[in-house]
């Protein structure tokens, strides 16, 4: 049985003043959409340029993993 997969992330800026984060159940296509939508949207991490991956930890129960970003 394949069980799905929860991330926690953290992720930053070029000069690693800012930090966001957040929950995924994909972390490899979270962070593209991080990367690529910096200057198209007027997100937290757009407006800031954070999509340097300095962190994550996975879990196989979605209430863990956000039991964790509260942390």
């Amino acid at each position: 049985m394949n069980q799905k997969k929860f991330y926690v992330y953290i992720v930053t800026n070029s000069n690693n003043t800012v930090l966001y984060t957040g929950v995924t159940n994909n972390l490899k296509e979270r962070i593209i959409e991080h990367y690529t939508g910096k200057e198209k949207s007027k997100s937290f991490t757009s407006k800031y340029h954070c999509y340097h991956l300095l962190f994550y930890e996975s879990f196989n129960y979605i209430n863990n993993a956000i039991a964790k970003e509260k942390k």
